[in-house]
This record gives C-alpha cells, sequence and structure tokens, in this order.
C-alpha cells in the first residue's frame, strides 16, 4: 500500500520495529509455553499458593484493622510481610521448584518483585477506600486480585527463573 505523505505523517518519527526473525522467535516461544502442560501445572500451583497468601493476607489485614484497631494503610504492610512471607516458602519449594539454588538471593529478587507489586495492590486500595469509601477489607481482596497477574508474570520470570 503506497504511502501518501501529508503534513502529519511528514513530521512524525516512528520508533524501530524488531527485526522479523526475533518478532517470530519470540511467537514460536510464546505459542510453544501456552502448549507446554507444565507450564499450565505451574501456574494451577501458583493460583494456589497464591490462594494460600491471599488467605494469610485477608485474615491478618482483617485482625489488624477490626481487632487490633491499627490504620488500615498501616495493617496492608503488616498483611503484605505476612503473606509474602507465605507465598516465598511455597514458591520456592513447591511451585518453582527452585530449592536447588541459593535461597538469599532468590529471597532478595522475590521481595524485590513483592514490593513493587504491594506498591501497585496499596495504590489500588487507598483509591478505593479514599474515594469510594468501600470497605477496607473488601477493598484489600480487590486490590490483592487486581496485582496477582503482574506479581505471577514478574516471579516467574525474574525471581524464580531456571
Amino acid at each position: 500500500m503506497p504511502v501518501v505523505p501529508d503534513e502529519m505523517t511528514s513530521t512524525l518519527d516512528f520508533p524501530a520495529v524488531a527485526p522479523p526473525g526475533r518478532v517470530r522467535a519470540t511467537h514460536l516461544r510464546f505459542k510453544h509455553g501456552v502448549r507446554h502442560p507444565a507450564n499450565w501445572k505451574q501456574l494451577m500451583r501458583f493460583l494456589c499458593v497464591g490462594a494460600s497468601g491471599y488467605t494469610v493476607n485477608l485474615a491478618v489485614f482483617a485482625a489488624s484493622v477490626h481487632l487490633i484497631g491499627i490504620d488500615y494503610r498501616l495493617s496492608s504492610l503488616i498483611a503484605f510481610l505476612f503473606g509474602c512471607t507465605n507465598n516465598f516458602w511455597w514458591n520456592r519449594h513447591w511451585t518453582f521448584d527452585a530449592a536447588h539454588h541459593h535461597p538469599a538471593e532468590q529471597g532478595l529478587r522475590f521481595f524485590l518483585v513483592s514490593l513493587l507489586v504491594f506498591a501497585f495492590a496499596y495504590a489500588i486500595l487507598v483509591a478505593l477506600v479514599s474515594t469510594t469509601g468501600m470497605e477496607k477489607v473488601l477493598a484489600q481482596a480487590i486490590a490483592n486480585a487486581a496485582a496477582t497477574p503482574l506479581s505471577f508474570v514478574a516471579q516467574k520470570l525474574w525471581s524464580f527463573r531456571a
């Protein structure tokens, strides 16, 4: 299709595009990954671990807010620390079967990723509570659920990479 230059298109600079061979290789890798049953099993394990961490997080959050009377923002941090510890142990030993790698290096990566994911979830939590007046435990549940996909991808690709 011929390109007709005009005033708008002649002034736009388009970014360089990845070479076709690289795009094809990435596409094939993705296609293979989706078809590989071990990846789906790993995702299911990650979701089970996430569900346990989610439960720990919400239980600690609810207890901190309702039983102890701690502000919901600080309670979110406390709950994060408990959930993060739970998830690291289970992901290291079961989901990604990475116990043969050094725990300090994995722990640092896991914590950094978890901290970034926590910041994302925390922003959602505060926005939901402050702008809508949503009940705090429900807002925490929604915020954590929204952050889960980001967590899976980052933990798989960086924290527990083979």
